[in-house]
Parts: C-alpha cells; sequence; structure tokens
C-alpha cells in the first residue's frame, strides 16, 4: 500500500532545498506557483500543462502589466515546477504576448547624496549601507555576510552563493577596514565570553550543518550582522539568523526622507551608484561588471546610458 502523495507545497520545499536554492527563491518561485494556481481555479498543476501556463503568461502581461523581468520570473517558478518537481517537462508552450513595459534607468544619487543618507543612519546599518555603496554588495548580499568572508590581509571581500548560487570577491575599501575590524573583535570578544547571543548556533547551509555540525557554533561562522531575534531552521532547531533585510531596506528609506532627497531611492540605489561612480572616474566596463557579479555585460551597460557615456562619443553639432 503506497504511503499518502506529500503536499504540492513540501515537495516543492524538498525540491528546492535539495538543489541548494535560497530561502527567497523558494518563496518566490511558490508565490507563483501558487498564483498559477487560483488564476486557473484551483486545479492541481498535473492536470494542466502548456496551453494553461500560456494563458497566465499572457494575462500577467495583458492584464496586470508586468514588467518583462516579472514575467520571465513566473515562467521559471513553472518550468521549475513541471521539470524538477513534478517530473513533467512543459516542453513548448507557445507564443506567449511579453510584457513590454519599458526598462527605466536606474536612479542614482550623487557620491554628495549617498553620503548624505549614510550619516542619517545609526549603526549597524549604517555600516551596511557603507557595504552598499563602498564595495557594490547588494543588500542581500551584506547582510548574509560572515565574519570568515572579510580578508583583511588581501582587502577582499568574498560573496557566497550571491546571485544565480555564484560566488565572488569585490573590493575592502579602506575606509571601511577599521569599522569591519571594529565590528569583528565585537563579536570575537562577545563570542570568547560566551554572551547569551552565542548561546544558539548560526543557520547554516544545510549540507554544511550536517557535515559539520559543529561549524554554527564556530568563530569564523558568525554572522557580521545577526538579528537580534532567534529564527527556526529547517530541521526544526533554534538558531541565529543574519538581519532581515527589510529592517535594512526601511532604515534606508527613512534616511533617504530625512537627509531631504528628492528621489525614489532605496538599498540598491547605493549599488547603482557605486556602479556610476566607477565608470565617472574611468574604470572599465569590464572590471565594474566583475565586481557586481554580472553576468551579462549588457546589464552593466546601463550605467553608461545613465552617465550619458553611451553613445560611442558622438558629438552633437552644438558641440
Amino acid at each position: 500500500m503506497q504511503g499518502k502523495q506529500p503536499r504540492l507545497r513540501d515537495q516543492v520545499r524538498a525540491v528546492i532545498r535539495v538543489n541548494h536554492y535560497s530561502i527567497r527563491t523558494e518563496k518566490t518561485y511558490w508565490y507563483w506557483i501558487r498564483y498559477f494556481i487560483r488564476f486557473h481555479k484551483m486545479r492541481h498543476p498535473r492536470e494542466m500543462g502548456p496551453r494553461e501556463v500560456n494563458d497566465f503568461l499572457t494575462w500577467l502581461a495583458v492584464h496586470r502589466n508586468v514588467a518583462s523581468a516579472t514575467q520571465a520570473q513566473a515562467l521559471n517558478a513553472l518550468v521549475f515546477l513541471y521539470t524538477k518537481v513534478l517530473d513533467k517537462p512543459l516542453g513548448d508552450i507557445g507564443t506567449v504576448v511579453r510584457s513590454k513595459k519599458p526598462r527605466k534607468l536606474p536612479v542614482v544619487l550623487t557620491h554628495d547624496e549617498a553620503m548624505r543618507v549614510i550619516d542619517h543612519l545609526n549603526e549597524p546599518v549604517r555600516l551596511i549601507a557603507l557595504l552598499l555603496y563602498g564595495p557594490g554588495l547588494r543588500v542581500t548580499e551584506a547582510c548574509r555576510l560572515r565574519i570568515k568572508d572579510l580578508d583583511f590581509n588581501q582587502q577582499v571581500i568574498t560573496i557566497r552563493d550571491g546571485k544565480a548560487a555564484k560566488d565572488r570577491t569585490t573590493l575592502m575599501p579602506a575606509p571601511l577596514i577599521k569599522s569591519l575590524q571594529d565590528r569583528v573583535e565585537a563579536i570575537s570578544q562577545a563570542w570568547k565570553q560566551r554572551s547569551e547571543e552565542f548561546v544558539h548556533p548560526v543557520s547554516l547551509p544545510y549540507a554544511l550543518a550536517r557535515k559539520y555540525p559543529k561549524a554554527g557554533r564556530s568563530l569564523e561562522w558568525q554572522w557580521l550582522f545577526s538579528s537580534p531575534s532567534l529564527s527556526t531552521d529547517n530541521l526544526g532547531n533554534v538558531t541565529h539568523h543574519h538581519r532581515h533585510i527589510s529592517s535594512v531596506q526601511k532604515a534606508v528609506r527613512h534616511a533617504v526622507e530625512a537627509a531631504g532627497i528628492d528621489k525614489r531611492a532605496g538599498c540598491h540605489t547605493f549599488r547603482h551608484t557605486f556602479a556610476t561612480e566607477l565608470l565617472k572616474r574611468g574604470n572599465d566596463i569590464r572590471t565594474v561588471q566583475d565586481l557586481l557579479g554580472h553576468a551579462d555585460l549588457r546589464t552593466t551597460q546601463i550605467y553608461t546610458h545613465v552617465l550619458g557615456q553611451g553613445f560611442a562619443g558622438v558629438q552633437s553639432p552644438l558641440g
């Protein structure tokens, strides 16, 4: 007698974690899978196929006016569901009406504006913001830094399991070294004294937690920016997680307002400003691409348009 089939939610979660996808990807994929099911009046995906996927994606473009990147994200989630979870590859889904919402140029700050915003932040969010602007980290990458990711001798920061699950290295700005060293020292002292915040281990990638169960209590694996509250990991263990990005995003939005910046700026604006400043100062676009971790050079090239340098040196007849 066969056991009861696991719920679809549990099946999706299991496959995602076996493939080491991030928690954010898990939440995003499940959002679109659930949306797809509700759109089709709660029919199970096994009962549906390419035609229903086409209908859903077309509806998103025509009736919801989503951006092309959002439509692509929904498609990725459904391809994952059918290929990895249901073992029922979609194949050709036919011609989908594509979103035509134009891609806007990113909002950037001047250097002075960026520093004004940062000066309105309190620690540790101020240091996180400096990591977004100084080496151009994404907010998730900054919040997920561990002590072992900082190499003060080489002045390098290692970003592990970044976007598209890729590792990369980026520069450690000299003005940040003292602040980062002070933070590591404070964590180290508290860890040695076995302060209350270190009673529970930090959360670890699933496979690592199984192979090295004591790693979560070691100094090198401690979060640089730990959450003030406890969490429960995938196995039900009480752990310390990193600071949640929403708290950083909220603080930055308030700082932008307090600094009197009349732009729609947020955490990612610091990264846009980092790239723009590097190009403005004559740095090679390929180097900027590597520092940002962009897979496609075209993603980096958008910053040349922000600077008005996307016209191959063409000069107006007016001069």
